[in-house]
């Protein structure tokens, strides 16, 4: 089962400018990439994938300006975007009463304001500060204190007026049926109910 531990990060605080930073450049970088899709879409009416467009921006500065993990993340996501744009876009022309409009292409985030999500994942987090109970991000200064060690990836998200910073980890389901006691039930038609148990 995944859970989540949360912490948050305040945007006046030092980690939390460059955090700032690193999602501005995320943004610049998905702004980038999906530039790409929607001019290849409007020529040739079919969508760059993730490969494709990986293979087009690893040399360009807005790729480069992230670790590549992060890089490639935001590619990911930009490819999931246009995949659900695909399917709802099928879905609107199967059946347009489920929904209030024709499903529009996925946007640009805003040129200034515009702020995206970073997803490190656990090739990308310092193993040796993990042992220490800190997480730290490849090509970051940020320390982040976590109690798990068994991380599968940390997500910064952006919000109003903080970053989020969801830990993302593993932890195995715990079965409470011990298989000793045993209840049963019968429902009547002249009693409410009856029960009995081995106990």
């Amino acid at each position: 089962m995944r859970l989540v531990e949360k912490h948050v990060v305040r945007k006046c605080s030092r980690a939390g400018k460059e955090i700032d930073e690193l999602a501005f450049k995320s943004k610049n970088l998905y702004n980038r990439a999906n530039y790409e899709i929607r001019q290849h879409f409007f020529k040739t009416n079919q969508i760059l994938h993730y490969n494709s467009m990986a293979s087009r921006l690893k040399t360009e500065e807005s790729y480069c300006a992230l670790p590549r993990k992060v890089s490639q993340q935001v590619l990911r996501c930009l490819d999931r975007n246009w995949k659900g744009w695909k399917e709802a876009n099928k879905a609107y022309e199967k059946n347009p009463l489920l929904f209030k409009g024709k499903p529009k292409l996925p946007k640009y985030k805003d040129k200034e304001k515009g702020r995206n999500l970073l997803v490190y994942t656990i090739q990308a987090i310092s193993f040796k500060e993990l042992k220490k109970g800190w997480i730290k991000p490849s090509g970051t200064n940020l320390m982040i204190s976590c109690r798990k060690q068994d991380i599968k990836e940390v997500r910064i998200v952006p919000r109003l007026d903080y970053y989020m910073v969801e830990v993302i980890y593993e932890q195995p389901i715990q079965q409470l049926v011990s298989g000793e006691r045993v209840a049963g039930v019968d429902i009547g038609l002249n009693n409410l109910a009856a029960v009995t148990s081995n106990q």
